[in-house]
């Protein structure tokens, strides 16, 4: 009762409004929302980023942290995501394991825990660098390291072998056991690398390199120490900074002779065996660190050890069926930008998107929650890009996007009809809609109350277009069958916006006397 005796308000306020002139063109709102409490579930791209928990506790698109994927030459990788902790490429096997998880990473959702003791075993199978008797080539080892402790003593890498060697001595050859070791460990603040008896040749039975930086306790630090077959560098790098570096050649400059890598018999890597603190993303790769910054360019690597990625990360939208006509207002964020991050939006618009590509239709960038204007059409598509601070170590994050647009309103059916019988047809007439958007008039038909599904009229199947007039006469029907018939509005600004059925009326053709 109270819905018709508004729609009868409605009517009567329209009327007046179209006899002094003052109706103008009414738009509807609507909006469509994705991430708070609807989750991320529209989304059809999601490039370099991840899910974690933004404003009001509700799941949020951060970008996700720089952790660069195993390829041909990685011979070790341990992200410890999960447990148990496992050699993602499979060239070592896990021995033994006391290491705990947590959640509070770098890289990823997981980083390892050292308590002080045990560590990690790790057995590499033949053909891996620590699993194979021989020359090793060029080789780099990297891990982010966020130790409890930096005290003296404290051991995060641990390899220890033996290589048997033949002496000549007068009238004999002697085979001479050599031991042989490399070890990462902290000495007054600073992680300490020695490598001893590991250079095929080299007269000095230890190598020893060690970081400037001091390493700050629970502060999260990358780590890499490399060497080049080609040139006999040894070096290591915190954070991608030179910290040491060392010719391993005839002269100690880069212009001498090689003294290469020799491993003698495989034997266990012991990862974090007397290391308090939390470790992440532990790898071991074949090739030389500066061959692997130039072949994934600096922009996309951060320079190996930034948090994020600096060229950042993209999500889409579905394209968003919204309704015919429909115009694009405003895309509103929710949002938190930290100093030198950013987020930029992008929309685009189309009745049609099975043909869009990438780049088709074109992305226009927008400002949250401004006005936008000349976007529109039957299905609208939104873009996020991410971007960190400058050095990586910071990400926006976004909660929520709520798309917010405008809808053609459907124009109001006829409000009097009447169907009146001729010999094999029917002339149906109405009043002209009060709603001003109206612009032409379908005549629906059939022979059952409500299904307007005719097809028997020389006017064509149901319905047929009257234009805009308030009469259309059906012929070709059938005499002495009834026949049942509604009316419709079609909006001015758009055709394809048709309104809902005037009330239903019929009539049953017969023969002239």
């Amino acid at each position: 009762m109270y819905n018709l005796y508004r729609k009868k308000i409605l009517i009567l306020l329209s009327l007046c409004l179209v006899y002094t002139g003052f109706l103008p063109q009414i738009l509807s709102a609507d909006s469509v929302t994705l991430g708070g409490k609807d989750g991320w579930s529209k989304l059809s791209l999601r490039r370099g980023v991840t899910e974690g928990t933004g404003r009001f506790g509700y799941t949020c698109i951060e970008l996700a942290t720089n952790a660069r994927t195993g390829d041909r030459n990685t011979d070790a990788l341990i992200d410890f995501e999960k447990q148990p902790f496992a050699d993602r490429t499979g060239n070592y096997s896990v021995a033994a394991d006391s290491l705990g998880m947590t959640t509070k990473s770098v890289m990823g959702k997981g980083a390892a825990l050292g308590r002080g003791r045990g560590g990690m075993i790790l057995r590499g199978r033949t053909g891996s660098v620590f699993g194979t008797e021989g020359l090793a080539g060029s080789f780099y080892i990297e891990f982010w390291l966020a130790p409890s402790l930096s005290e003296s003593g404290e051991i995060v890498f641990n390899w220890r072998s033996s290589r048997n060697l033949q002496r000549s001595v007068p009238g004999d050859r002697k085979n001479v056991v050599q031991y042989q070791m490399i070890t990462g460990i902290f000495n007054r603040n600073h992680l300490e690398w020695t490598f001893t008896n590991v250079f095929d040749g080299y007269a000095q039975e230890d190598v020893v390199i060690s970081g400037i930086k001091n390493i700050v306790p629970d502060t999260w630090s990358h780590h890499t120490v490399s060497f080049d077959e080609e040139s006999g560098r040894l070096e290591y790098r915190v954070d991608g900074r030179l910290e040491a570096v060392e010719y391993i050649t005839s002269t100690g400059h880069e212009d001498g002779t090689v003294y290469p890598v020799y491993l003698g018999a495989p034997a266990d890597v012991d990862l974090c065996p007397s290391y308090t603190g939390k470790i992440d993303d532990f790898r071991i790769q074949r090739g030389t660190y500066d061959a692997a910054l130039q072949e994934e360019s600096e922009e996309a690597t951060g320079l190996g050890y930034a948090k994020y990625l600096t060229s950042g990360g993209r999500i889409e939208t579905q394209p968003l069926l919204t309704s015919v006509g429909a115009s694009l207002d405003s895309v509103s964020a929710v949002m938190n930008e930290p100093e030198q991050t950013a987020v930029m939006l992008y929309v685009r618009s189309g009745d049609n998107f099975f043909n869009w590509t990438d780049t088709y239709p074109k992305w226009k960038p927008v400002k949250n929650g401004e006005k936008i204007t000349g976007v529109g059409g039957l299905y609208f598509q939104v873009a996020a890009e991410l971007y960190p601070d400058g050095d990586g170590s910071k990400t926006p994050s976004v909660t929520q996007l709520v798309i917010n647009y405008s809808k053609q309103p459907e124009p109001l059916p006829p409000f009097k009809v009447k169907a009146s019988a001729g010999d094999g047809c029917v002339t149906v007439t109405w009043s002209y809609s009060v709603d001003e958007s109206a612009g032409s008039y379908l005549v629906y038909y059939g022979t059952r109350p409500g299904e307007y599904l005719g097809r028997s009229a020389a006017e064509g199947p149901s319905p047929v277009n009257a234009g805009n007039t308030t009469s259309l006469t059906i012929t070709g029907l059938k005499n002495g069958t009834i026949y049942y018939f509604a009316v419709s509005t079609c909006s001015k600004f758009d055709t394809r916006i048709n309104g809902q059925l005037s009330q239903e009326v019929y009539a049953r053709p017969a023969a002239e006397e």
